[in-house]
């Protein structure tokens, strides 16, 4: 196995050299790389950053998180998808508040123990804040491992994360786990990538890496192919009320849950969209046209989404709830400050709203 002492300065000359300069760099508050962290898993460095400035005026501290309405941070967090990190940072906020009085927890199992938080997050908060020795493994660090080392394992088992994770906690060196750490991120986010990684331009590790003697940069990592994503079709209802449009606020334990959309109906073959209305949401409909098709992808699901103009024959039929599902009439000021999620802003984007 390389030379642990070698393998780390040499990624600590290349870091110091190429660093990417970033917002979230230029702290050492535990809450400020809390938030980038969360934001950062799942979502591109470039969408994260207006998102972290704006998160960060609105919620400046824990205490101020911590006291906020959940609409509220969800209403700064729509469009950037993922929403139970929002709901988690949420809940974690609070148990800080009510837990360690208001102090972001400098102890790593304290830190792990916060709703939403999982090793990869703690080490990255523990060691950039801290400066404390831990690994902070995600995909790009199994990857980037699993080339180094030639290891031909799938990198989904738990056994083959666990290797990876001591093996990354033993290239840690004294004093400086933050800069390794995210040395180890750029390395992965710039060098070291999925397809065509840049092994012979620019990598500190190329002579030591197992991968690249062998040229098995382009079969390293194994990893067992993702489920796909089950696809689902929808009819969306563009219901307007002069400048007002027809809205719900959707349930707790439902997709996006707690985020204001369009009423939504499964589409049947045989089924008129406007029976569905009528069966579902106790809608009354009429003058329905098509306005277009909306994608959207999950993670695990596929939304396909034909949009209706429709008219509300009974405009009483909004008062109360439908079937547990609150319906309310949004102007276009208040449609600006509710957390609606991407899908229905593509969705609302063919009616002229966003």
């Amino acid at each position: 196995m390389q030379n642990s002492q070698y393998l780390s300065a040499a990624l600590l000359t290349w870091y110091a050299q190429n660093r990417r300069e970033l917002p979230w760099r230029n702290t050492s508050d535990p809450y400020a790389i809390w938030i980038s962290e969360i934001m950062l898993q799942q979502t591109q460095v470039e969408t994260v950053i207006d998102y972290y400035h704006r998160f960060l005026n609105g919620f400046p501290d824990v205490a101020r998180l911590g006291q906020a309405e959940e609409e509220d941070v969800l209403s700064l967090w729509k469009g950037l998808g993922y929403y139970t990190r929002a709901r988690n940072i949420l809940r974690a906020a609070r148990v800080i508040l009510e837990k360690f009085d208001g102090v972001f927890p400098t102890v790593y199992t304290d830190i792990r123990s916060l709703p939403g938080i999982g090793d990869y997050t703690a080490g990255a908060i523990a060691s950039i804040a801290y400066n404390l020795s831990y690994p902070a493994v995600d995909g790009n660090v199994l990857r980037i491992i699993s080339r180094l080392d030639g290891i031909e394992e799938d990198i989904s088992l738990q056994k083959t994360k666990t290797r990876i994770t001591a093996r990354a906690a033993g290239l840690i060196p004294d004093g400086k786990a933050g800069d390794f750490n995210q040395a180890l991120m750029d390395l992965g986010a710039t060098v070291c990538v999925p397809k065509d990684p840049k092994c012979t331009v620019s990598c500190p590790w190329q002579t030591e890496c197992s991968a690249h003697r062998d040229g098995k940069e382009s079969i390293l990592p194994i990893k067992k192919k993702a489920k796909k994503p089950i696809e689902y079709h929808y009819a969306a209802a563009v219901i307007r009320r002069n400048a007002d449009i027809l809205m719900t606020k959707r349930q707790a334990d439902a997709l996006l849950a707690n985020m204001w959309g369009l009423p939504l109906v499964c589409l049947e073959s045989g089924i008129s969209p406007e029976t569905r209305f009528g069966h579902e949401w106790g809608l009354e409909v009429t003058n329905t046209v098509y306005l277009g098709h909306v994608k959207h992808v999950f993670s695990h699901q596929i939304w396909q989404i034909d949009v209706y103009s429709m008219t509300l024959n009974d405009e009483s039929q909004v008062d109360g709830d439908h079937n547990d599902r609150p319906l309310a009439w949004v102007s276009p000021e208040r449609l600006k400050t509710l957390p609606v999620p991407k899908a229905f802003q593509k969705v609302l984007s063919l009616g002229s709203f966003f």
